[in-house]
């Protein structure tokens, strides 16, 4: 998404040392080792439904046999303005921004100049889809599909750009962000469509009420005027990445919901450390009519949000969880996986420079019975964040008030406080500050996890952390994947790590720039990696997320005009459009799986169970080097996925499938 980089993303001052690694020679590269044998515990029952597992392994392991897991020739890179996937396969939209997501009675039509008002945005898809997940109704040919919307550009969501700014504009604006469940079901021509209306149709934006549960519910430092008791807050902001539980729910990351709140004249140290400026808001303007956004006012409501939420799209009844025993940070998303004795495992990272990677332990076994039985799963727990050791090695530190450095003389008053300040708590206890860490995944077959490190521009600058083990290069444009193997089980506080690709142009000059990766620059070559996810097969899907400024049509409309962005090296522009790459964990071989139109991300996957049906988002079609669309301008840059003079790009969901109805990827 559009991001302050000298704020938000850079606000970690802590003087944690950083890892040299006088081996780091020997890591400096793809490391394919072969994977242990499945564990299916980790499996979702969502993701097992009529022995589709069986059979994709079976696959999955008959392909490895005759040379991988890839069954695809790669698409080439690209500058079109569409989306460009492999010979013998089908890319269709659904569910772009403004289409009505099935509410009853309240169905509006999405108008192309941007005139909806905010009470039709408020039943429509939400802007800026990122992750997701599909929740069958009936298998794979009926579901739910749950998304984030993470953030709004005013450029496009205005017909004036927001140029006239009053209550309206913000309720709009706040209604284009959030999550979204609608019903969709496959045609008999293979073709998926929204259910229209749906009962299980619902928007959930920045004003929807939401309960607050775990050590940090009811703390002082949660309550407001408006709110005394510290366990309802309204609405959810900058949702990134997403998963599904194995208990049937989503969980959804708050990500950069700093950047909404306008700050007070004189940031304390506390305010300062979480990205708060004075008078600074990003842009949107909330503040402006909406006093819960003016820090100064309501020095507590910032403590609100940074939390993972936890959905139970099944029931439309349910209010949404803010989950506090997962701690709070610029949270990119939670991804679970399951203990041999059915504890949950919920790992995430802080996508900020230099910020951190966090598991939480559940206490307590995961109970049959859904969501409904597992309400309380992520209140009791242990929470930990990650120290990478030089010598390949790691460990999990708990953030536990009253061990180590986390006693009230140092500042953390309970346990509420250390979770309310988990940057704090982990700047304490010496976690390794990271490269952005961005989606997690965990491999089902090989029970390894792997992370994107999606980059760092500042790594080695002036001032700034240098290299270390785990993030090797200065000046990272490319960003890096990480796996590692917990010690025994997934609760283990021990670990072993590696790189498992180091991303960019292997053709660019600058050493610590170029990627290396299995196969040519032309078929494996990608940078940024952002979004991640391994199928039940075991390949490893990659997304990427290069930044407008720095592709190729960014690049061209910076050297017309230079005044609207930095034109320092591009060390990425000459690897086309955002892509997702699929990867063979076992072998290293990476192929382009899908280019994306010009100025998107490419985010958000999953799969039905039967595996024959791959969802995947588009954001940000058109997207400008100055992150902000010209509103006389609309299509400057991209019109996707209508492609109409009058309209303009929109973020939508694209349905992929085979022609032959086969497998995705096999």
């Amino acid at each position: 998404m559009a991001k302050d980089f000298s704020t938000m993303e850079d606000s970690n001052p802590s003087a944690n040392p950083s890892i040299h690694d006088p081996a780091l020679q020997g890591r400096r590269h793809v490391l394919r080792g072969g994977l242990a044998s499945a564990v299916a515990g980790l499996l979702s029952p969502l993701a097992v439904q009529g022995g589709a597992l069986g059979a994709l392994l079976g696959a999955g392991s008959a392909q490895a046999a005759g040379g991988g897991k890839l069954g695809f020739q790669s698409v080439p890179l690209s500058e079109a303005d569409t989306v460009t996937v492999p010979e013998g396969y089908i890319a269709e939209v659904l569910q772009a921004w403004g289409e009505p997501v099935g509410v009853r009675g309240a169905l509006p039509d999405f108008r192309h100049d941007g005139s909806n008002s905010a009470a039709d945005q408020a039943v429509q898809m939400g802007m800026h889809h990122d992750g997701m997940g599909y929740f069958p109704l009936r298998g794979s040919q009926r579901g739910l599909l749950v998304m984030n919307h993470e953030y709004a550009d005013h450029g496009l969501l205005f017909p004036d750009g927001g140029a006239q700014w009053g209550p309206e504009q913000v309720a709009k604006s706040q209604a284009a962000h959030g999550l979204s469940v609608c019903e969709i079901a496959r045609q008999a021509d293979g073709r998926w469509l929204p259910v229209l209306p749906s009962p299980y149709a619902r928007r959930l934006t920045a004003s929807s009420p939401f309960r607050v549960q775990g050590p940090a519910a009811g703390h002082a430092w949660m309550q407001t005027a408006a709110d005394p008791s510290g366990r309802r807050v309204l609405g959810t902001l900058s949702n990134c990445a997403a998963s599904r539980t194995p208990w049937g729910t989503y969980l959804s990351g708050e990500e950069n919901f700093i950047g909404y709140f306008r700050g007070p004249n004189r940031p304390n140290a506390h305010q300062t450390r979480w990205g708060l400026r004075p008078g600074e808001q990003w842009g949107y303007r909330w503040a402006e009519h909406d006093e819960r956004f003016d820090v100064s006012s309501h020095p507590n409501e910032p403590h609100r949000f940074g939390w993972v939420v936890e959905l139970d799209p099944y029931d439309p009844s349910s209010t949404p969880i803010k989950r506090t025993a997962l701690g709070r940070a610029a949270h990119e998303g939670a991804t679970v996986a399951l203990t041999k004795d059915g504890r949950a495992v919920v790992y995430s990272g802080e996508d900020a420079r230099f910020e951190y990677i966090y598991k939480f332990v559940s206490r307590d076994r995961v109970k049959p019975g859904g969501g409904r039985a597992n309400r309380t799963l992520l209140d009791h727990g242990t929470l930990y964040v990650a120290r990478f050791d030089a010598d390949g090695r790691g460990r999990w530190l708990p953030l536990v008030h009253g061990q180590g450095p986390l006693t009230a003389a140092a500042g953390f008053a309970d346990q509420g406080q250390v979770l309310i300040q988990a940057r704090q708590a982990s700047d304490a206890l010496g976690g390794t500050k990271m490269d952005r860490p961005e989606w997690i995944a965990v491999d089902p077959v090989g029970g390894q996890v792997y992370v994107t490190l999606t980059n760092n521009s500042q790594r080695g600058a002036p001032g700034r952390p240098g290299v270390d083990a785990a993030n090797p290069r200065a000046n990272n444009v490319g960003g890096h994947i990480l796996r590692w193997r917990e010690d025994g089980d997934f609760h283990a506080e021990t670990f072993r790590w590696e790189h498992f690709v180091l991303a960019g142009d292997p053709a660019t000059e600058r050493a610590d720039a170029r990627g290396r990766m299995k196969g040519s620059r032309d078929a494996a070559a990608f940078a940024c990696p952002d979004g991640l996810w391994v199928d039940p097969r075991g390949v490893l899907w990659i997304q990427t997320d290069m930044s407008s400024a720095d592709m190729g049509p960014g690049v061209a409309f910076l050297k017309k005009d230079p005044t609207q962005g930095d034109l320092g090296p591009k060390e990425v522009a000459s690897l086309g459009n955002n892509a997702m790459l699929a990867a063979d964990p076992a072998t290293g071989e990476i192929r382009r799986f899908l280019v994306g139109p010009v100025g998107c991300e490419i985010t958000g996957i999953d799969m039905t169970p039967d595996g024959r049906t791959m969802f995947v988002n588009v954001q940000h079609p058109g997207e400008t080097p100055g992150d902000r669309s010209d509103p006389a301008k609309p299509t400057a840059f991209s019109s996707w996925p209508d492609h109409r003079s009058d309209g303009r790009p929109r973020s939508a969901t694209v349905v992929i499938r085979k022609r032959d109805g086969g497998v995705i990827g096999a």
